[in-house]
């Protein structure tokens, strides 16, 4: 018989690829607690304290049975160790657990998987992803013999990991290949209505029979929170953030969505996500067509610059033409500004230098299609979405 831990009639479960595991179809993810960035690591206040106990009583209320978090999100693994077994005492077989690191070599990992089993207060983790495979070079830097992974999976073989898998902010085609190396069990992705560019990386997990999941489709996937008016018209009754859920969700290759739910609210809107049903009803699909429509408001909206993505110039050039296309067709100008303003960090979470005229001028005009102006495009993006003096917080 079917074992679906922390079973409840309102929300929905699906088996999360080769894991076996039977994930609700909304995880609770852990960056966003107040306060949950601020060092030191270890210091919880109690704001923070107050705040993750009460989204996991809830969560774990509205039948949710699967927690994520990183060593890279500062607190959150150790007040998700402090409300889970000291505050409310939860069994912890009623629950999985998936917590990340980026370690670079087999001595690390095990060390670094040593302090997280002692923040979380458990002694084995049933999901662990090598956060970041963002680059070719993280990907085999993380995958060589004798490195991050190859421990990783010893301690799998060891039983203080149960399943181990990767997270990704990689051009699609680093993914394919993390994929196609059979190292991992399950892949941490982005996909979303307003992003769909890893669809094919999606479809090629389902063939592999890895679990899928879609890292933050609520802020990253467009700040749905606060849609603009024509996007929430739109997609109306349901709310922006119900309908992109279900968007993803219809693909039953996609398991789960983790959602950075932090307040009250955000847990009566997640309601309201389920049930859902797969293929979509008539007016899902309808909600699509709409929304598809608004490309239409812009002539050169269909082009996505994916063929000039290794240009000399360094300008993310995909990157720029899909905010582009978010301003012009959506009306989803602050997002923009918002992942916009990301460029130029020297990061490989979010690559590429900013299309100023001079690297403008550098790109490869032989490789432009002949009908699109794209240094007019990149030139007037970058006047209404460049903000001055931004600094990366994190928050």
């Amino acid at each position: 018989m079917l074992k679906i831990l922390n079973n409840n009639p309102g929300m929905q479960y699906r088996r999360f690829g080769k894991t076996e595991e039977h994930l609700s179809v909304i995880t609770l993810g852990g960056m966003r607690f107040k306060k949950g960035w601020d060092d030191p690591r270890n210091e919880i206040p109690k704001e923070t304290m107050e705040e993750c106990r009460t989204s996991v009583q809830l969560a774990f209320d509205a039948g949710i049975n699967h927690i994520e978090t990183a060593w890279g999100y500062k607190k959150s693994e150790t007040v998700y160790g402090k409300v889970l077994n000291d505050e409310l005492k939860i069994p912890r077989d009623s629950y999985y657990l998936m917590t990340k690191g980026n370690p670079m070599t087999a001595e690390e990992t095990r060390e670094l998987v040593e302090k997280q089993l002692n923040d979380l207060q458990t002694d084995y983790l049933d999901f662990y992803g090598w956060h970041g495979i963002n680059n070719q070079e993280l990907l085999t830097q993380s995958c060589k013999s004798g490195g991050a992974v190859e421990e990783l999976l010893k301690l799998k073989e060891e039983g203080v990991i149960r399943h181990v898998g990767f997270s990704t902010h990689a051009p699609l085609e680093v993914i394919i290949r993390a994929i196609e190396s059979g190292l991992f069990e399950f892949v941490n992705l982005h996909y979303y209505y307003f992003d769909q560019r890893n669809l094919a990386a999606v479809n090629m997990a389902q063939v592999t029979d890895m679990g899928v999941f879609i890292i933050s489709p609520n802020d990253k996937g467009g700040q749905l929170f606060k849609a603009p008016a024509k996007v929430r018209n739109a997609t109306a009754p349901l709310t922006p953030i119900q309908w992109n859920a279900r968007f993803c969700l219809q693909n039953p290759a996609v398991q789960t969505l983790s959602f950075g739910m932090h307040q009250a609210q955000h847990f009566e809107e997640m309601k309201g996500i389920v049930p859902f049903s797969t293929p979509w009803s008539k007016a899902e699909q309808n909600t699509k067509l709409l929304l598809d429509s608004y490309v239409n408001d812009d002539p050169y909206a269909t082009y996505d610059g994916y063929d000039l993505q290794h240009d000399a110039s360094g300008i993310n050039i995909p990157q720029v033409l899909r905010l582009r296309k978010l301003w012009k067709c959506y009306d989803m100008k602050e997002y923009a500004k918002y992942r916009y303003k990301i460029f130029e960090q020297k990061s490989h979470w979010f690559p590429g230098v900013l299309p100023t005229s001079d690297k403008i001028a550098q790109i490869d005009t032989s490789n432009i299609p002949p009908n699109i102006p794209l240094k007019k495009l990149l030139a007037e993006t970058h006047k209404e979405l460049f903000i001055p003096e931004f600094k990366l917080v994190k928050n």
